[in-house]
């Protein structure tokens, strides 16, 4: 597979408007682990295979477990996450696919049960940064695999 374009070099200015709201959301106060849960179901969902190699190698590189990351794509059937965990992994699922999604105020209810109002915004805010990611990656081929964790 090769890349159709570099968006980083075509287009900095994009890339620093998605690199400040992926800014926001690191220090918006979820806890990081969540957060790269959200972004590998998010990025399994849009089949975007280069944010997928980089968000697990960072849930890796942050103490996740390969058993939880392995099960992510089936969360409603194992045990493994927590109830605030499922409630942000059904926004994710629920935003990510929006247009087949009714969000519900069953949906609504269940995540702010689990979230405060402003977690509410940061939760969706990160929602919409990794499907803008997956948004550039795969329409313009990024390649996965080089990828290599920062210090965490």
């Amino acid at each position: 597979m090769e890349p159709r374009l570099n968006y980083g070099q075509t287009a900095p200015g994009a890339m620093h408007a998605m690199s400040a709201l992926e800014s926001y959301v690191r220090e918006s106060g979820l806890e990081r682990s969540l957060l790269e849960l959200v972004k590998i179901r998010s990025s399994q969902i849009n089949g975007c295979a280069y944010c997928l190699d980089m968000h697990t190698k960072d849930a890796r590189a942050n103490g996740e477990t390969e058993q939880r990351i392995y099960t992510l794509s089936a969360w409603r059937e194992t045990p493994f996450f927590s109830d605030r965990e499922r409630a942000a992994l059904l926004w994710a699922e629920t935003l990510t696919s929006l247009s087949q999604n009714d969000v519900s105020d069953e949906v609504f209810e269940a995540v702010h049960a689990q979230f405060s109002d402003e977690e509410m915004v940061n939760l969706t805010m990160a929602i919409i940064a990794i499907n803008g990611w997956n948004r550039l990656a795969v329409p313009f081929r990024s390649v996965p695999g080089t990828y290599q964790p920062r210090g965490h």
